[in-house]
């Protein structure tokens, strides 16, 4: 005996297969990136802040606060740079480049040492967590490089961050924010032109 499926019998069958195939998918959109502000501690005390940017799947880095210790100098600037970041001041640099993100892992990139203006290739890893976020910086191959493990701050860090770095890094966050500082301040915002 031969049985018939007619069209409506098959969409639950297709309607399945469908969700199977969709599922990495809808998985790789919910896993963590690392866009967001990170903090590097050493010794217990915070070092830097760095606000990653998601630029359409290629990732950027920059220092978005430095927290020097006494008798070192906050208004450093890369003076030994030769790209376009030479006599940039360090806070507000773009240091990492070119990430390109595939799941939890960001390969294809660069880090500068803004202290002797040397570009390491990198490459970076988010906890599946996505609470921490370790950048290896390497010569040639990852094996010859050195490990960084940095933490997520809470969104509300952000507003620790000099207005100026997030205009430049997330201008459509900072055109967001007008409003609501004029507001704190007992002031009306003013109209966008």
């Amino acid at each position: 005996m031969r049985i018939a499926l007619s069209g409506f019998q098959l969409l639950p069958a297709m309607a399945g297969v469908l969700m199977l195939l969709g599922t990495p998918f809808a998985a790789h959109a919910q896993e963590p990136t690392a866009a967001g502000l990170w903090q590097k501690v050493e010794k217990g005390k915070p070092v830097i802040w760095v606000l990653m940017v998601d630029h359409g799947g290629i990732f950027e880095g920059a220092m978005a606060r430095m927290f020097p210790e006494d008798g070192e100098n906050a208004g450093l600037i890369c003076s030994k740079c030769t790209d376009d970041r030479k006599d940039a001041p360090v806070l507000g640099i773009s240091f990492i480049r070119a990430m390109k993100r595939k799941g939890l892992e960001y390969e294809g990139g660069n880090v500068l040492d803004p202290r002797d203006g040397d570009i390491w290739k990198a490459k970076m890893t988010v906890s599946p967590d996505g609470q921490s976020l370790t950048l290896r910086g390497y010569v040639l191959t990852p094996m010859l490089g050195k490990n960084e493990t940095w933490y997520r701050l809470p969104d509300s860090a952000m507003a620790s961050v000099d207005p100026a770095i997030v205009a430049k890094y997330l201008p459509e966050q900072a055109v967001a924010a007008k409003p609501q500082v004029a507001a704190k301040k007992g002031r009306a915002p003013v109209p966008a032109r």
